[in-house]
């Protein structure tokens, strides 16, 4: 191979955002070379694994429309792989301080389907909760369910191949230069390789990828863990799948949705906690899961959660990388197209993100003046 191979575009990282990023590239007909670390379907970090929520249900409306262009994208590429990604279960948002009335007016004014509920109606439909006193409307949205990011990321790198993409797994970049003049040269053990334009989607890698070349906000790498917990009967509520759900307390803000293949027992329920997690890099995670972190988990489920049994069957980590805003960065620097910060939210705009940042290497503006560099640097 020669020393520096040229092509149209480059994409550092192969996860749900870069996969997306070539299928949409390949599809304009550029020439595109996938440049991904590690093994396909590794889990060192935050694409992996069969279960993500997939949801309509956010406080800001521009979060709303973007969920009902990305499903269009889902769909679409759901036609075109041949095979299903998303399991539409439902979700529900209920607790104190999850504001589901809100909510609620937020997705009907933006025209999706959404529904409040009382808690006896709620138990009624899905006993496998417990919506006690205190807990207030639930809200129900029907165009929710699991996404499949393992599936999705081979679906998307398998049409890009066919369109010509070039994918190699276990080629890490270890520097990204610039210029002479236009375009940047993405340097590996395997070679060089050089383009027009780099779009960079390493995950939590990007910060020491991108030291010296493109001054990024400040982001923040945790580890978080999730668990698996099995249902006392199947099926736990009816006849109907278990909705994915966020409860969100005092004390508690906790996300579950059908685990997918990730589970060892068939029909167990994933359980995480959306709170900051432990600090880390990339490099230094250490893969274990904290106790007190299960122990809540175990606390959670025997108190909200009767239709499953309280050990966890099965428990894993993962990593989030997020901004101080946690709003995406989707943005464009000299020949560098940068996409950073989805963890914890953005696998389900996968499709969408991939459009948005092809359309950034074509030349076309950040979609959204708050996924901008200069909005995360500058601050509200």
């Amino acid at each position: 191979m020669p020393s520096a191979a040229k092509t149209d575009l480059i994409v550092v990282g192969a996860g749900l955002a870069g996969s997306a990023a070539a299928w949409a590239a390949s599809a304009r007909g550029l020439s595109v070379v996938v440049l991904e670390a590690f093994e396909a379907g590794h889990r060192r970090g935050s694409s992996h694994g069969s279960a993500r929520i997939f949801r309509h249900a956010y406080p800001v409306p521009l979060y709303v429309r973007m969920m009902s262009r990305a499903l269009n994208r889902w769909r679409q590429l759901q036609d075109v792989a041949g095979e299903p990604l998303i399991k539409f279960t439902g979700e529900l948002d209920y607790g104190p301080v999850r504001d589901p009335e809100g909510l609620h007016a937020v997705l009907t004014a933006c025209g999706v389907r959404a529904s409040l509920l009382s808690p006896g109606e709620a138990t009624e439909q899905w006993p496998g909760f417990a919506f006690g006193p205190g807990t207030g409307p639930v809200m129900h949205h029907p165009e929710a369910g699991v996404l499949d990011p393992d599936r999705a990321m081979a679906a998307m790198l398998r049409l890009a191949g066919d369109r010509g993409a070039e994918v190699r797994f276990g080629v890490p970049a270890e520097r990204i230069a610039l210029g002479p003049g236009s375009g940047a040269t993405v340097h590996t053990s395997s070679g060089s390789w050089t383009a027009s334009v780099v779009v960079v989607t390493p995950g939590p890698w990007i910060a020491p990828l991108l030291s010296g070349l493109v001054e990024l906000p400040p982001l923040k790498v945790t580890q978080q863990q999730v668990f698996h917990f099995a249902p006392v009967r199947t099926p736990v509520a009816g006849d109907a799948p278990w909705p994915t759900f966020i409860y969100q307390g005092a004390a508690d803000f906790f996300y579950g949705l059908p685990g997918g293949r990730d589970g060892e027992v068939p029909g167990a329920i994933k359980l995480g906690e959306m709170t900051d997690g432990a600090v880390t890099t990339a490099d230094d995670r250490d893969f274990t899961v904290a106790p007190e972190a299960r122990a809540h988990a175990i606390r959670f489920t025997e108190r909200f959660l009767p239709g499953l049994h309280s050990t966890p069957v099965n428990e894993a980590t993962c990593l989030f990388t997020s901004t101080a805003s946690e709003d995406f960065i989707l943005d464009r620097a000299g020949p560098l197209v940068i996409s950073s910060a989805c963890s914890g939210h953005g696998a389900k705009f996968a499709p969408l993100i991939g459009e948005i940042l092809a359309g950034l290497a074509t030349g076309k503006p950040s979609p959204e003046p708050r996924f901008t560099l200069e909005a995360h640097l500058t601050g509200p």
